[in-house]
């Protein structure tokens, strides 16, 4: 167990390097992770439940057995901060996607898949990013909580406000069900779990080992994606990378300005930031290869399969530069104290 716990740290210490890994070599051997895409049964709105399905929905398992009822009250007590954030998550992402596929003038399917990414949750890993980076991990895990509880309503009606009438046909109820079945219903479970065996010493061992999950999970939904699209993935052009950059680049700015704005101390203002910003795209693929309305634009897959790998770079990048700062900081204290004792 000790060592699985060792490895599952190593993991989530080099989230990006696994992801980018796993998706070099899915590129150069496609059926390498092509069971990721295997058609396990279709649903009473057609959605495609697959092997991709069942591991977004372990990821989100995870994050469940993360939370305690001491996580659903910070929503409640810190609702300020919370409906700031919800709003921040379901305003600044949607929007800026909206218009940077105007700006850049993006083909239907893709524009279709950087508007879904704009419009799902908090990414699952944000919460680890807010830790490194000296953030509020309460108000963190308040916020991921928040939006991926709105998710299953707010997801799907931002996508048919932005997309629906534009790109395509968008019928939110499919989403909605989809979102159900792959986030609320593992997260409830694995709250449920954590509620009830929180205080046993082996399931708190057990805890220890979902970080590590979470990122193979990750790293098996952007190889699927990869194992799919991946003879597609740069012939789609620059104007992909550029897209998913400024999106993810404009979330972490307005994020970080939304916190300066509202009064908000420094590591809530990187926290918003930081969540804001790091999407969970591993949802948006999800929804954009087995939600049945999708499938006539198969390349909104491989945006959302670009932000996977991109934001869990970002991610690592910008906490560790907020911890940079953290550390110059301290040691220009450490300087000026032993400047005036001298």
């Amino acid at each position: 167990m000790k060592q699985l716990q060792k490895f599952s740290r190593f993991l989530s210490n080099y989230t990006a390097w696994v992801v980018i890994a796993i998706a070099a070599v899915t590129y150069f051997v496609p059926q390498l992770m092509g069971w990721v895409n295997a058609s396990l049964f279709s649903d009473f709105v057609q959605n495609k439940f697959t092997t991709q399905s069942l591991i977004i929905g372990i990821i989100m398992f995870s994050m469940g057995l993360t939370l305690t009822s001491h996580d659903f009250k910070i929503l409640a007590e810190r609702p300020f901060d919370i409906c700031i954030g919800a709003a921040a998550q379901y305003l600044i992402m949607p929007f800026s996607a909206f218009f940077l596929s105007k700006l850049l003038h993006l083909p239907n399917a893709l524009a279709l898949g950087l508007i879904l990414v704009g419009c799902c949750p908090g990414g699952v890993s944000s919460n680890v990013m807010s830790y490194l980076c000296g953030g509020d991990v309460a108000f963190s895990v308040g916020m991921t909580t928040a939006s991926t509880i709105l998710s299953p309503v707010m997801t799907p009606l931002m996508v048919s406000l932005l997309a629906g009438g534009a790109v395509v046909n968008i019928k939110g109820f499919p989403m909605f069900v989809s979102i159900i079945e792959t986030v609320l219903l593992p997260v409830a479970v694995g709250f449920f779990l954590n509620y009830k065996l929180g205080e046993n010493e082996t399931f708190k061992e057990f805890q220890k080992l979902m970080p590590g999950v979470a990122v193979i999970g990750l790293a098996c939904v952007v190889g699927g994606v990869m194992s799919s699209q991946g003879d597609k993935f740069f012939t789609s052009g620059i104007v992909v990378f550029a897209a998913v950059f400024l999106h993810n680049f404009v979330g972490y700015c307005l994020g970080y300005l939304a916190g300066i704005l509202t009064g908000m101390s420094t590591p809530k203002r990187r926290t918003i930031s930081i969540e804001v910003g790091m999407q969970n795209a591993g949802l948006a693929t999800n929804l954009a290869t087995s939600t049945a309305q999708f499938a006539a634009l198969p390349q909104s897959a491989i945006i959302a399969a670009v932000s996977c790998v991109w934001h869990s770079i970002s991610g690592t990048l910008i906490a560790a530069f907020f911890a940079h700062l953290d550390k110059k900081k301290a040691k220009q204290a450490v300087k000026e104290t032993a400047k005036a004792n001298s």
